[in-house]
């Protein structure tokens, strides 16, 4: 039997990368790169298919358990409505999956999209950006992924049931250079080496390489943005889960970077990097990372990326 589509959308979402060193858990970036999602509602049918290309095809999980669909739930579950019988949903994607570009956000946000356009639902992108935060646990990848350009986003209660989010700036002659390796990290494992509490003295020198990290992305301030990308918060403790950690760093600040970071959890790690030298440094980063047996893909991500579109 055949079913007639009744309703359908189609998205597309950024990657995104966040901490950038001292902005742990708060601040994010859109990267150029992209997941396309559609979903079409057919009426009469039942269950969750999916269609997976690119970058996803290689995702095991049942149509049902991906996070496109959670993302779709999470919308409907918002607005409390019925999560439609019968969903076929397509994606195709660029994002490298667990290696610290937010795809398990771009997902999320996907879904969320895809279930306010074609089940018509009153939900803001704001709401949209909180739900999949709430979700993650983290604002700095949601942010991003729904609004593009660099965003901070910030607990509103103590429990971070609710976010605000606020467009950060960023000097036009900053690009940001990745180096994309084999390796995969799982945010779980990356999660797990991570202390429950840290000195005082360390809580301080976080607190000013957060704000010095705003401010240099701000003026490109070479000095600025040196101390910030030395992250004292979750670098120290996840580093280990990187071989060739510091060289990949060295390689990118003797090649004229700012400076070097993991890209979220990692296994990319990120240079910020004055314009003019962002190919030098991507060369840089992937002969570093050769040496330690890894193959890369580089990536240089302007930081005007848009954010979430439907089409």
């Amino acid at each position: 039997m055949t079913h007639r589509p009744q309703t359908k959308a189609r998205v597309r979402v950024p990657a995104s990368t966040s901490n950038l060193g001292a902005g742990f858990d708060c601040i994010g970036v859109a990267v150029d790169r992209w997941l396309n999602a559609s979903v079409v509602i057919s009426k009469g049918a039942s269950g969750v298919r999916m269609k997976r290309a690119g970058a996803n095809a290689s995702i095991a999980l049942t149509a049902a358990d991906d996070l496109i669909h959670a993302g779709f739930r999470l919308a409907c579950e918002a607005c409390d409505t019925e999560v439609p019988a019968g969903l076929e949903y397509e994606v195709t994607s660029t994002i490298p999956v667990a290696r610290g570009l937010g795809a398990s956000a771009a997902a999320l946000v996907a879904g969320a999209f895809l279930a306010r356009a074609s089940l018509s639902l009153d939900l803001s992108s704001e709401a949209i950006a909180t739900l999949c935060a709430r979700e993650e646990g983290h604002p700095d990848n949601a942010g991003p992924a729904v609004f593009g350009g660099a965003v901070l986003g910030i607990p509103t209660d103590a429990n971070a049931a609710s976010w605000q989010f606020s467009e950060l700036r960023i000097h036009h002659g900053i690009v940001l250079v990745f180096a994309v390796p084999q390796l995969e990290v799982l945010t779980s494992e990356a999660r797990a080496v991570l202390p429950n509490s840290v000195p005082h003295v360390t809580a301080v020198r976080a607190a000013a390489k957060a704000a010095a990290l705003v401010e240099g992305l701000s003026n490109a301030d070479e000095g600025l943005l040196r101390f910030a990308l030395d992250d004292v918060l979750h670098v120290p403790f996840r580093r280990q889960l990187i071989p060739g950690y510091d060289s990949v760093v060295q390689a990118a600040i003797k090649a004229g970077a700012y400076g070097a970071t993991l890209s979220g959890s990692g296994s990319t790690m990120v240079a910020v990097s004055p314009r003019e030298v962002a190919q030098g440094i991507g060369a840089a980063m992937q002969k570093a990372w050769k040496s330690h047996d890894q193959k890369t893909e580089v990536i240089v991500s302007d930081q005007t990326v848009a954010g979430a579109s439907l089409e």
